[in-house]
């Protein structure tokens, strides 16, 4: 298996790895993947990990297809759409290679392939790689991930939050070049108020430590009440960042990776989606709890009808996010808690 990113993208492959056990449980699974996703990832049962850190470039490539030199893999599963993963997998030896089809396939991957899936218009990208275990004859769809989160994690992540419950939020998303998936802090600091007031939850703010995020988060802690916010940016690795998800009552983020992080252990997640379509990327197994303002951001700033545009295509304006309304959020974030009740009130329940 060959895809590299991302943290959101190989969060939502796992399912598809656990579907190739279950047909084949003797078979050797490879995954060749980016640095920062192995970190993720590591100690997945039943899959060896091969990485690739995308800051080596063509050197980097060498170095692997050096270790992989004595390995010829009876199939190749390439599910990234980059001609970076593409060049990566020429030095690789494979009886056959799969890849998308020619409407999925992005940067001409589909000249790098043996065998196209068949056509899955409008797939979410769930079922696009699970696209890959259909084609090879696999029965048993069903979805687990089984994420390994060790115990150093949750000893981490009690060191930040203690034995409080909280809501989970990460405001911010990848800051990649004209994104703008990113709410307001006036927004959030709404919704921490809310959780805050009415559930005595706190909300633990989480990210990467940029810059950016830093200042988002003091911007939100600045206009909530003292006491209601854990500021965790920077302050995890990504195996805590599991750990706090798995231990929250409720995560709230725009379309990024702890979406899908919360969507593979079942934590329940409030996704904030304008700029993205959420039929294409929301988390999955929440979709119906997602705040949905793509259809009007598509008639607003490109004056188009959603089902006109291609398959994923993004609205790149950086107003997009202020159709989403704080009591959008706090409506489904009160569907969530009530659908997923503490263990306190679910110990509660049992004993009446």
């Amino acid at each position: 298996m060959l895809r590299l990113s991302a943290l959101g993208d190989v969060c939502n492959l796992v399912p598809t790895v656990r579907a190739l056990q279950r047909q084949w449980p003797e078979a050797r699974i490879t995954w060749i993947i980016g640095k920062g996703e192995h970190s993720l990832l590591a100690g997945l049962s039943g899959v060896e990990f091969v990485v690739y850190d995308k800051a080596t470039g063509l050197a980097g490539m060498r170095a692997l297809w050096r270790e992989l030199a004595d390995t010829r893999f009876d199939v190749l599963l390439h599910m990234q759409q980059a001609i970076r993963a593409s060049v990566l997998s020429l030095g690789l030896k494979a009886d056959v290679r799969v890849g998308y089809d020619k409407a999925r396939a992005k940067d001409a991957q589909h000249w790098f392939t043996h065998r196209q899936l068949a056509p899955h218009p409008r797939a979410h990208v769930l079922e696009s790689f699970l696209d890959f275990a259909r084609l090879l004859g696999v029965e048993d769809l069903s979805l687990a991930w089984d994420l390994p989160i060790p115990e150093s994690a949750y000893e981490e992540a009690a060191g930040l939050t203690g034995e409080a419950p909280y809501v989970l939020m990460s405001p911010c998303a990848n800051p990649r070049l004209r994104n703008f998936r990113n709410w307001s802090a006036e927004g959030y600091a709404t919704v921490v108020e809310h959780a805050w007031v009415q559930h005595g939850l706190k909300t633990v703010i989480t990210g990467g430590g940029s810059t950016q995020e830093r200042e988002m988060g003091s911007r939100i802690q600045s206009l909530s009440q003292p006491g209601s916010v854990i500021d965790a940016i920077g302050a995890t690795s990504l195996k805590g960042l599991l750990a706090l998800i798995d231990r929250a009552r409720a995560v709230v983020a725009p379309d990024s990776g702890p979406v899908h992080m919360a969507n593979a252990l079942a934590t329940p997640v409030v996704g904030l989606y304008a700029t993205t379509n959420p039929d294409r990327a929301a988390p999955y197994c929440w979709r119906d709890q997602v705040v949905n303002r793509y259809p009007d951001a598509v008639r607003h700033f490109l004056h188009k009808e959603p089902e006109s545009l291609p398959w994923g295509q993004r609205v790149r304006h950086p107003d997009a996010m202020s159709l989403i309304h704080a009591d959008d959020v706090i409506r489904n974030l009160e569907a969530v808690l009530a659908a997923s009740p503490s263990r306190k009130e679910r110990e509660s329940s049992d004993e009446a």
